[in-house]
């Protein structure tokens, strides 16, 4: 297919944590900070230093379909990207994304936006930063690693931890923390989820970059 720049954007730096960027050929990481604000900002910001060919949009996904288990990687592409087959060889699922506010944190939350939106996963930065790429002709793709399931509760209420810029607060999540202790092993649990689902993630996006640029 030839080489091209491709920019692999991530909300934060534990859903890259297996995405090597040294071994895969021509193209970027960005990091932009959780939510919708962080990623259109951070992502601007990038573009100001010279468009890419391709943009790929990636981390971590709230499941919505009741059929896709933790660890699953899905996607969603411009027909340019052309990724479709080589991915669904590897065993990704093609599906949608409702791009939310806020973390959807309980499975009834999950079953809501599943019935109202029809969307397969939940993320909060891809679609604006695909709205973006439209508006720049950039083509781009959305892959996601689903870390917890639509019938599962997320340990902690995240969005009651965020700041106002979207952000942890980790004295908020400390003072959680200590007074329900309980929560410690199911968070730990859930940890230990995400670090399997990055490191399937960075393997398919690993593929996905490779194919791209040879």
């Amino acid at each position: 297919m030839g080489e091209a720049n491709i920019l692999v954007c991530f909300a934060v730096k534990e859903e890259a944590k297996f995405f090597l960027p040294e071994s895969t050929g021509p193209h970027e990481r960005l990091i932009t900070g959780m939510g919708r604000h962080n990623a259109a900002k951070s992502f601007r910001e990038a573009l100001k230093k010279g468009l890419p060919e391709m943009v790929i949009t990636a981390g971590f996904a709230g499941g919505l379909n009741p059929d896709l288990k933790v660890g699953t990687v899905v996607f969603e592409e411009d027909f340019e990207v052309g990724l479709g087959s080589t991915l669904e060889q590897a065993g990704v699922v093609a599906g949608t994304f409702h791009c939310s506010k806020r973390v959807a944190v309980t499975a009834a939350q999950k079953q809501e936006l599943w019935i109202s939106t029809k969307a397969d996963a939940v993320e909060m930065e891809s679609s604006v930063i695909r709205t973006i790429c439209r508006e720049f002709k950039i083509p781009s793709a959305t892959i996601r690693v689903i870390s917890d399931a639509a019938d599962e509760d997320l340990p902690l209420d995240f969005n009651a931890l965020m700041t106002s810029n979207d952000r942890i607060n980790y004295f908020k999540l400390m003072l959680s923390l200590v007074g329900k202790p309980q929560k410690i092993p199911q968070l730990i649990r859930f940890q230990e989820k995400t670090i399997l689902a990055a490191r399937q993630l960075g393997q398919v996006l690993e593929k996905s970059v490779l194919y791209l640029t040879t």
